[in-house]
């Protein structure tokens, strides 16, 4: 991972797309250690809700201030006008939850469903809002058709509205039905899909992109991890699954992820055998997964039930990883700085079959330049002479044609740029390759010169034994 920084350093020195440790100042003590919690950035603090270890679910709201590098309890108090409700079985405490999402409200943290031992709980999903100014909270009544109660769920947050898919239900049965919720009005409507979604799965991601798409990515069932991704038109209500490129994604579950632009970002996860080392990015845009950096298996944050966030700091993107569980409970902060993406000017013909691709847009770019070229001749002509040798019809059916060789022409130029664009990244990616090339040579070659030495150490014991009997 790298050295740490810590209350005295500053987060610019951190290096571009490289975890770092991120450590509280003045050994401020850190929050007990967690998975399966949820968490959110507001105004430069992290808020950490909940969470799970050791089979107990934990009731706590945990909140590190990124300007004095220090962790503190919230200990929020309950509403005053929800304190004398006859089934407030948890007291002014905030109830135990793990499993849960949250999102980012206006003044408001919402939380969503997850799994509470609750004596007043329900079949139902709940949902809380922790107001971070008052420093309160309150459980919500909601209205219409109100999920059934789930953990391992995805929530995302388009516009005032909630969208939560899947899940894993009070009975472990596994789900993949889609509900909103309108925060203005608190009301719930399940939405009915067409078919192809995905199969019913717990512990996946999701993002919205575009204010248009639901992405879902990855997750399990109860014995198989996924590497699938799946996209919703959220106007159409139709499901597809896009063809991606780019680094091959393995399979994992109690992974996390969080959007930043048309980018992303995933850390963490497992597939029941072992933790996923590599952070990963897609560009929703092309979808194309990279690899943005990749840590050792035993590395705190190749992980299940972690939670990732973004921040920016003086103009600068971070991912925030807080917990997890990779055969022991973390309470760690790591940080990460985010390399401007597709910023690199474009390069051609990096790649035989983008040669090719680019070389027959080319030619035919060629073509109707030198149609556009002969019809501008034409047009620049006398217009008297043009009107008097051509009648009036015709000439209109000349100027269309005219239109429909120029949007020939557009569409062309469209498709040059991208291929253009992925030439670049796949630029990028070898460099990227030759980078991690060059860097195992390194260490090869050390590891060589180790085992030399070591076979010259234990040839000249052999010859001092040898020596030694002799004697």
């Amino acid at each position: 991972m790298g050295e740490g920084i810590n209350g005295d350093a500053c987060l610019a020195a951190a290096p571009y797309d490289h975890w770092v440790l991120l450590g509280p100042a003045g050994g401020s003590p850190r929050p007990s250690a967690r998975y399966k919690h949820a968490a959110q950035v507001v105004q430069d603090k992290l808020y950490v809700v909940g969470g799970s270890r050791n089979g107990r679910s934990l009731s706590d709201v945990q909140v590190f201030d990124f300007r004095t590098f220090t962790w503190s309890a919230l200990n929020p108090t309950r509403d005053s006008n929800q304190l004398n409700l006859e089934n407030n079985a948890t007291g002014g405490s905030f109830p135990a939850l793990a499993g849960h999402s949250l999102v980012k409200w206006k003044n408001d943290l919402v939380v969503v469903a997850g799994n509470t031992r609750s004596l007043s709980s329900s079949n139902k999903v709940s949902v809380w809002l922790i107001d971070v100014e008052t420093n309160s909270w309150s459980a919500v009544d909601t209205y219409g058709k109100v999920p059934t109660a789930r953990g391992g769920q995805s929530v995302s947050l388009l516009g005032s509205r909630l969208l939560m898919f899947g899940g894993e239900d009070n009975k472990r049965r596994l789900l993949n039905d889609l509900h909103i919720l309108d925060l203005e009005t608190m009301m719930w409507e399940e939405v009915k899909t067409e078919k192809g979604g995905p199969a019913p799965r717990y512990d996946h991601s999701a993002a919205v992109y575009a204010d248009q798409y639901l992405l879902i990515f990855g997750g399990s069932s109860h014995s198989t991890c996924f590497s699938d991704l799946y996209l919703l038109d959220l106007q159409t209500l139709e499901w597809s699954q896009p063809d991606t490129q780019g680094a091959h994604i393995a399979p994992r579950s109690g992974h996390a992820g969080t959007m930043i632009d048309e980018n992303w970002y995933i850390v963490g996860g497992g597939d029941n055998a072992s933790g996923s080392t590599d952070t990963i990015v897609m560009n929703a845009s092309k979808f194309v997964w990279s690899v943005v950096t990749s840590v050792s298996s035993r590395d705190p944050l190749a992980c299940e039930g972690l939670t990732l966030c973004s921040t920016t700091v003086d103009g600068e993107k971070f991912l925030i990883a807080f917990g997890g569980y990779n055969g022991k409970y973390s309470n760690e902060i790591f940080v990460l700085k985010l390399k401007a993406r597709n910023l690199v000017q474009p390069r051609l013909l990096q790649s035989p079959a983008a040669a090719a691709a680019a070389a027959s847009v080319t030619a035919a770019y060629a073509v109707i330049t030198a149609t556009d070229e002969k019809t501008r001749d034409i047009v620049a002509t006398d217009d008297f002479d043009i009107k008097k040798a051509q009648p009036a019809s015709s000439s209109k059916k000349f100027v269309a044609e005219i239109d429909l060789v120029n949007g020939e022409k557009d569409k062309l130029e469209s498709r040059l740029a991208e291929v253009r664009d992925e030439n670049s990244k796949l630029k990028d990616k070898l460099d990227l390759a030759n980078l991690s090339y060059g860097e195992l040579a390194k260490e090869l070659e050390s590891v060589q010169n180790q085992l030399a030495a070591e076979g010259s150490r234990c040839q000249k014991l052999e010859v001092d034994k040898q020596l030694g009997n002799r004697k």
